[in-house]
């Protein structure tokens, strides 16, 4: 696994997200939820828009242009229009610090 420095947890208060560029096509969304810091791809897999603008709910993420939610666990749509899982990356906290294996998604299939 090849964990990648993203942020610090003071950067991402609790329900809130950020985009975090961790090089080549990697843009990617993390988020921290009082059940943990989740990170997954950056756009909307029905209109390419960065799910980093949308809205934390629990364990979504909403996207702003069409209202899809995604799982943050497992990167799967619960709201249409977007029918397509995004992928979803490991998270590792270290003290303050996040790293994320952009490598090495949880969802393979993706």
């Amino acid at each position: 696994m090849t964990f990648r420095h993203a942020a610090t947890i003071d950067e991402i208060p609790v329900g809130s997200v950020i985009a975090v560029d961790l090089g080549g096509d990697a843009e990617v969304a993390v988020v921290n939820t009082d059940e943990g810091v989740f990170a997954i791809q950056d756009v909307c897999s029905h209109a390419e828009v960065p799910l980093s603008e949308g809205d934390v709910d629990g364990c979504t993420l909403e996207c702003y242009m069409h209202g899809s939610r995604f799982d943050l666990r497992t990167g799967v749509p619960l709201e249409l229009p977007a029918t397509a899982p995004v992928p979803v990356y490991p998270v590792r906290l270290d003290g303050t610090d996040i790293y994320v294996d952009i490598d090495n998604p949880i969802n393979q299939e993706n």
